[in-house]
């Protein structure tokens, strides 16, 4: 009985140590700085292009809608950032995927929207990590530019 006991506590103890180092930081990360990696280059390619925030663009023929992209990826051994850039290089894929599905060129008005938070910037994303997990949402409109 008491070696049942002891167990029972050192599981109790385990869990809260557990739960003691779980984390949630949501942290900025620059978009030129992942869009000038090679991944950016092999996984998006050129066919359509991505415009942050109030970045110009040219005129638009036509819109296809907003839509939204929300992605996770394993962060075990690699570096927030590393992990980010990655996760958001996803995002952005599923985006053109979308551009590409509707008959867009481009995908626009691109913004966070990290847990229904939605923030715009030309220079930056959000990038929410965890002990095991990192993840990136957008949303965009996908157009056609002229």
């Amino acid at each position: 009985m008491k070696a049942i006991s002891l167990a029972c506590a050192a599981a109790t103890l385990m869990c809260c140590a557990i739960s003691a180092q779980a984390r949630d930081d949501i942290q900025d990360y620059s978009i030129a700085e992942a869009l000038a990696t090679e991944n950016a280059k092999n996984i998006l390619g050129d066919n359509i292009k991505f415009y942050f925030g109030a970045q110009k663009h040219g005129p638009v023929s036509k819109r296809f809608g907003e839509f939204g992209s929300n992605k996770k990826t394993n962060g075990v051994g690699k570096s927030d950032r590393q992990a980010c850039e990655w996760v958001f290089l996803s995002a952005l894929k599923s985006l053109r995927d979308r551009a590409e599905k509707e008959g867009g060129n481009a995908v626009v008005n691109i913004r966070s929207n990290y847990r229904g938070s939605t923030t715009t910037s030309t220079d930056t994303f959000k990038c929410g990590s965890g002990a095991l997990m990192s993840g990136v949402a957008l949303l965009g409109d996908v157009v056609e530019l002229k």
